[in-house]
């Protein structure tokens, strides 16, 4: 058996999620902070948290081809 040492999951996408107390499932609001970079924000509706997470994937794929044309 051969181990792939590329995870399936990176670390780049990794999240916390924090729902804010008063957040229920029509009305989901609460920040989204990415462990690796650091970013946070904050979202008042699914939509919102979609985005932020849409536009997070999109900056950690173009600091991903930056480094790979670096290297």
């Amino acid at each position: 058996m051969v181990l792939n040492p590329e995870s399936k999951y990176s670390n780049r996408r990794t999240y916390v999620l924090k729902l804010r107390g008063d957040a229920t499932p029509g009305a989901l609001a609460g920040r989204l902070e990415n462990l690796v970079s650091g970013r946070q924000c904050e979202f008042s509706c699914i939509e919102e948290l979609s985005a932020s997470i849409a536009d997070d994937l999109a900056s950690i794929a173009v600091e991903h081809a930056v480094d790979a044309v670096g290297e």
